[in-house]
């Protein structure tokens, strides 16, 4: 169910599913109910209660919303202002991160983040980085999860040109020789200019979702892989 897990912080976790936790987007796939059910299983899993679990419509924009303030916000990072509300972001092949700050009375502010393409050129990590600073956060750790990987995101030249000029470690080439773009990269920079500090997985396998089978990808279903969606999380223990 997990490609990595781990307590981040005293009674604070983060997460990124794959395949095993089965695709948790409710508009992704010709099973919707399947969907559902995974979700439940996940919040089971994850010891909170049915239907806690806050998700966005992701529309590759930098508009960062906070949940509980009623409905599916449309957004592209979704943060809770206590640090007590469980926080989904779903991926395949966009880069997923996780968020979780440190206010200087020992509170947390937590988010997580949806970084495409578009999202990456408007610095959607950066400013989630700085909305968690505007409700207390004086320290920020970040978890970047699994997605598509410089030497397999192909994109014609002009594009690559037109981010890397704005995102430099974007700019990449793909293994066969082709202009790239790697936004793990990307990401990883404008977290660390807005003062985030990065930490590593560790061991989890291939960070890929195209060369890791384990992973849902996108750009993979055309090679016979499942439609699905896996989720950075981010959830305080009960």
């Amino acid at each position: 169910m997990f490609f990595w897990k781990s307590e981040v912080a005293p009674g604070i976790r983060v997460a990124f599913t794959d395949r095993g936790a089965g695709n948790l987007a409710l508009r992704v796939g010709d099973h919707p109910d399947a969907a559902a059910r995974s979700r439940r299983a996940l919040e089971s899993e994850l010891g909170i209660a049915p239907g806690s679990l806050h998700f966005m419509n992701q529309t590759h924009s930098t508009v960062v919303a906070e949940a509980g303030t009623g409905g599916v916000p449309d957004a592209d990072a979704l943060m809770s202002p206590t640090g007590q509300d469980a926080l989904a972001v779903l991926v395949a092949d966009c880069v997923p991160v996780v968020l979780v700050g440190s206010t200087v009375r020992g509170g947390a502010v937590t988010a997580v983040v949806h970084a495409g393409r578009k999202g990456v050129e408007g610095n959607i990590a950066g400013r989630t980085v700085d909305a968690l600073r505007k409700r207390g956060a004086a320290s920020v750790s970040a978890w970047i999860g699994p997605s598509v990987c410089g030497r397999c995101y192909e994109v014609p030249e002009d594009m690559r040109e037109t981010v890397s000029r704005t995102v430099p470690p974007a700019r990449s080439v793909t293994s066969w020789g082709s202009p790239a773009l790697d936004l793990p990269a990307g990401v990883r920079g404008q977290l660390e200019e807005a003062g985030a500090d990065v930490q590593e997985l560790g061991a989890g396998g291939n960070l890929c979702t195209l060369e890791n089978n384990q992973l849902f990808s996108h750009r993979a279903v055309g090679q016979g892989r499942p439609v699905g969606r896996l989720a950075g999380l981010v959830w305080q223990d009960a």
